[in-house]
């Protein structure tokens, strides 16, 4: 659309289901890669996919026609399919329900980005659990703890 200007970065985080550590090191770069792939098909503009074994972080700026949740919903579903039929592991790969998306200012570009790069150092000495709920209150989400994540059965 004519006159029609932008600026929006939205963070995303999901967590593999029960946040089992099985994002394994031979295809995880390609994970990534894929989900990146999948954040761009929707018109939204991929800056940083990275994350550990149990989770993902994703940064992108963000198209005005298209909404976070369809965003999520094709990288997520799309992903997990890849993961699938790309036979990586001897089990059906699924991620978590939900997500959570923070928006960003210009700014940040530099920090967020750095930040997700450095995921594996950050998770050497910190739990995603640590991570998510300091992001939740830094972001003055309210939650309820039992909510966040799905426990194995």
């Amino acid at each position: 659309m004519a006159n029609t200007y932008h600026q929006m970065y939205i963070q995303t985080v999901f967590a593999v289901n029960y946040r089992e550590a099985i994002i394994q090191s031979v295809w995880k770069k390609d994970l990534f890669s894929v989900i990146g792939n999948l954040i761009n098909e929707t018109g939204c503009k991929t800056l940083i996919v990275n994350g550990v074994e149990d989770h993902v972080h994703c940064f992108f700026g963000l198209k005005p026609s298209v909404s976070i949740s369809d965003v999520m919903k094709n990288a997520k579903a799309k992903s997990s399919k890849w993961v699938n039929e790309s036979s990586l592991l001897p089990h059906r790969f699924e991620w978590q329900e939900g997500y959570s998306a923070f928006s960003y200012s210009r700014s940040h570009i530099d920090a967020v980005h750095k930040y997700i790069q450095n995921q594996e150092k950050h998770h050497s000495n910190r739990t995603f659990k640590e991570e998510y709920v300091d992001m939740l209150a830094k972001f003055e989400v309210t939650f309820d703890e039992k909510y966040i994540f799905t426990d194995l059965i």
